[in-house]
This record gives structure tokens, sequence and C-alpha cells, in this order.
């Protein structure tokens, strides 16, 4: 259990609060502790019943009195919790670093990401399961046996979201990690009576519960109410192999601002030789006939005339057929929509050009009357013709009898 009288969180214009963002902490917080949110001037009477001091994600800087508070809050073996985020001080433009860089520490301007989409797929939630340095911190959450003398990289497994990485040196100790596959690879973002967290959303609500962070919180708060620290109690041989796990900071090239600023290749020039005239190239202004028998030998002699192809004859002009050479039946039915009840004996007149009825009539007499007279006539013939041959018809079948 945690005995601790009071623990007070400084929220002073910081990324997140008690209220917004820290919920599920407060509540795991609130039993065995007091908590306090301060958002005005640090001083020597609040910090004296404190048995922590917490900033997440400041965005302000410390006045010089505030980090001379801090520093002897920490000499009087108060514990201090630090947590900022990606980009550190210089994107939040806060100061912190001041007060670390006594201890040990340092927040660098930077961003951990993954380089595999398992199992959050945003690059800056970062899956780290092989990052403990320290193997107090594997025991004090009761993942390996008190008799276990080694370390288990991969006893926890955190969710290091939007978080920035640690310089650590002597006398801090590192003892969380980014891991192997995450980059940059194998560097500190926990370090530590004081603590120092790259990432503030580790502990936020959205991912205090996400594999085992919650653990990993109860741990530092632990470690940094209790009146031992156990994480001290290392033997020298376990510290070097700690130490062998964190890989020297490495500056990546930004290759998206690289790429808009070229720049020629930077070469060093060759020396001159002692005969300035070896370095004319003769061959290139050389005459002479060494290519000619080649050339010739692609001029073979053709022995038939070559057939050079007639040229197409030209392409006809597209017409429409039935536009050109219209029917009868074709040529009425476009007189008739194109004619009103005004027009009747245009209508008539034309109609007899079309049957070619009119070619059939004098010339002076190729009215419309007289059209209609000629049809009428030509109607009755055909009227008649067809009842004389019924009546034939029917003689005959009667003479069948």
């Amino acid at each position: 259990d945690f005995v601790v009288f009071s623990l007070i969180v400084y929220f002073t214009a910081s990324l997140f609060t008690t209220s917004s963002g820290y919920k599920s902490l407060q509540k795991r917080l609130r039993a065995p502790w007091k908590i306090q949110s301060i958002t005005e001037q640090l001083t020597s009477e609040k910090l004296q019943a404190v048995k922590l001091w917490i900033t997440a994600g400041p965005r302000e800087k410390f006045t010089a009195a505030d980090l001379e508070l801090l520093k002897q809050r920490l000499d009087s073996g108060g514990g201090l919790l630090v947590m900022l985020r990606e980009g550190g001080e210089l994107k939040y433009d806060t100061n912190i670093n001041f007060l670390l860089e006594e201890y040990g520490i340092m927040v660098n301007n930077d961003a951990v990401i993954r380089n595999v989409y398992h199992k959050y797929f945003h690059p800056k939630e970062a899956l780290v399961s092989s990052g403990v340095l320290n193997r107090e911190i594997s025991r004090a959450a009761g993942l390996i046996d008190e008799e276990n003398t080694g370390n288990d990289s991969q006893a926890l497994t955190f969710v290091y979201p939007y978080g920035a990485t640690l310089n650590v040196m002597k006398p801090a100790e590192a003892v969380l990690s980014t891991g192997s596959v995450c980059f940059p690879l194998n560097r500190p973002v926990l370090a530590g009576k004081l603590a120092v967290l790259g990432s503030c959303h580790m502990f936020s609500d959205q991912y205090l519960d996400k594999e085992e962070n919650s653990r990993i919180m109860d741990v530092v708060f632990q470690w940094l109410t209790a009146d031992s620290t156990p994480l001290n109690q290392k033997t020298a041989v376990y510290t070097g192999f700690m130490c062998s796990q964190i890989t020297d900071y490495t500056m990546l090239p930004d290759t998206g601002s690289l790429s808009e600023r070229l720049r020629v290749c930077l070469r060093e020039a060759d020396e001159n030789p002692p005969d300035f005239t070896s370095l004319f190239d003769m061959s290139l202004l050389k005459l002479h006939t060494n290519a000619l028998p080649s050339v010739l030998e692609l001029e073979l002699p053709s022995v038939l005339q070559p057939a050079f192809r007639d040229l197409p004859p030209p392409k006809p002009d597209l017409s429409d057929l039935d536009e050109t050479f219209p029917s009868e039946k074709v040529r009425l039915a476009q007189l008739s929509n194109k004619c009103t009840d005004d027009d009747l004996e245009f209508y008539v007149r034309k109609s007899g050009d079309i049957l070619g009825v009119t070619g059939k009539l004098d010339k002076d007499k190729r009215d419309a009357k007289h059209i209609l007279e000629h049809v009428v006539f030509q109607v009755v013939e055909f009227k008649k013709l067809s009842e004389e041959h019924d009546i034939d018809t029917t003689e005959s079948r009667f003479n069948m009898y």
C-alpha cells in the first residue's frame, strides 16, 4: 500500500488537468492520496506538506524562483514527476530542462515512432514490448521473482503515445527505453527520486488502461513516494548490462526539407600532373578512316527495283442514302408533316408530282382539281376491273359443277 500524506499536481497552462485528460488517473490516486491542483505561483509553504509534485505537459516557462523551490524540494527528499510530450520544451515554450540538466536528464526535441503497424495504427502511438531497462520495475510490478537476478526487457509491454526521448547521464539512471522496434532505437523515455517521462499522454484517460501502462504508473508513484529507493540498489554488473541496452542519440536528417534545398556534390579536386599537355585528350579531335570499311559494308547494292506503294484512292463523301433516294411513302410522310390545312392546294399538287400524276395531265390542267379528278377516275377503273374479275371467277366456279 502507498503511505502518502498529500500529492500536488501543477497545472499552469498544462496540456492535461485532473478534470480533462487525467480523470482515470485521479480516480486511481484519490483513495491513497490527497490530490491538490494549483495554477497559481509556487511557494515554499505549498510544497512543505507535499509528498510528490507533478507537472503534466507545461506550456509556460518557469521562473528562477520556481526552479529554485523545486530544487530545494528534491534536495529535502521530496519527489518530482515531470511529463512532457513530442517536440520537447522547444515546441511548448517551456524551460524545465534547466532543472533536469542539473540531475543528468534532458528531454530531447524529437518524437518516438513505431516502424510497424502493430498494434496501434498511428505511428506515434508506439507499442514498446522490450523497453524495460531496470529489473526493479518488473519486480515491483510483480512480474518477476525475487530470486531472479537478470533483467527481462520484455517483462512489461506499454504504449508510449506522442512522446519524446531523454538524454540520461550520471547520477540519473534510465528505467524504460523505446526498445528495438521504435525510432529512435533503445533511447531512454523514463529516468530518475526525480522521474522524467517524455510522454504526458501515457497516463492519460485514453492510454492508461491499455497494455500495462497502469502497472508502470503504480510502480512510478510507489517509487517516488516510498522512503526507500529500490531502483538505486543495483550491482555493478547489472548497471553495465543496462547501459549496454542504450544506444547513442543519433540525429536523423529531415529528408523532406533537404529535398527542397538541392546542392551540388562537393568533391576534392584532382592534383595537376607535372606535364599539363597530358590533360588534353587529342583522340576526340583526331581525323581517321578506321570506320570507313564498316560504313561501306552497310551500303549493299539493290538487285530488284524497289516497289513503292501507290497512294490509296480518296475516300468518298459520306451521305445518307435514305435522304437522297427516299421512297414515295417517305416523301408523302415528309410532305404531310410539313403542310397544314391552309396548304391544301400546295399539298395536292406536290402529291401529284410525287405519284407521277402531274406528268400525265395537260399543262393547262395541272391544278389540284384536275389532279384529284384523274385520281378518282383511276380508282373507279380499278374498282371496275376488280368487280369483273370477281364475276369471272364466280362463273368459272359454277361451270366446274
